[in-house]
């Protein structure tokens, strides 16, 4: 995985790699030019149906226009993503999910993913990341030039999104 020496240097999203949900190593450069929402996501939470439905609904609906889903199990919010990257595979196939998938990782803490903790740094994460993502389906804009432009709290259902969505494409 690529991890830049210092998280405040980086000036984009895609200056990072993350593996798959199939463990295969994907360079983040690939969503140049694309709008994307990243987000934690969990098969056991109690917003779980309605956070897939919803992101499943807005990829449909805006991929054609840009838009890219980047979705992260994890499993530091309540034990709410036990399962292996294939056992939450087989569970996403039940959302007939389109968008990208990526491997288990953790958002919080020393060992979180080095994007999870560039884009809590970032000024237009600040405000509701803080230094620590509080729950499971928190959703970050990212510009098509990598940057973080808008954070949506894990209340948030996906759909809230849509607003901005056009200001970006």
């Amino acid at each position: 995985m690529h991890i830049p020496d210092d998280l405040c240097s980086v000036c984009s999203m895609h200056e990072f790699s993350a593996k798959d949900i199939a463990c295969h190593m994907v360079n983040l450069d690939k969503y140049w030019g694309f709008l994307c929402i990243v987000t934690n996501v969990a098969s056991q939470c109690g917003k779980t149906e309605v956070n897939y439905a919803q992101l499943v609904d807005l990829h449909a609906r805006y991929a054609e226009c840009g838009l890219q889903i980047l979705a992260f199990p994890c499993n530091q919010f309540g034990k709410q993503e036990p399962g292996s990257n294939e056992e939450i595979k087989e569970f996403t196939t039940g959302y007939n999910i389109k968008f990208d998938m990526f491997s288990k990782i953790r958002v919080n803490g020393d060992d979180a993913h080095p994007l999870w903790k560039w884009m809590k740094i970032q000024p237009k994460g600040k405000g509701i990341l803080g230094n620590a993502i509080k729950r499971n389906f928190t959703k970050i804009l990212i510009d098509k030039n990598g940057c973080v432009v808008k954070c949506y709290g894990p209340i948030e259902e996906p759909q809230v999104t849509e607003k901005d969505l056009p200001c970006y494409f």
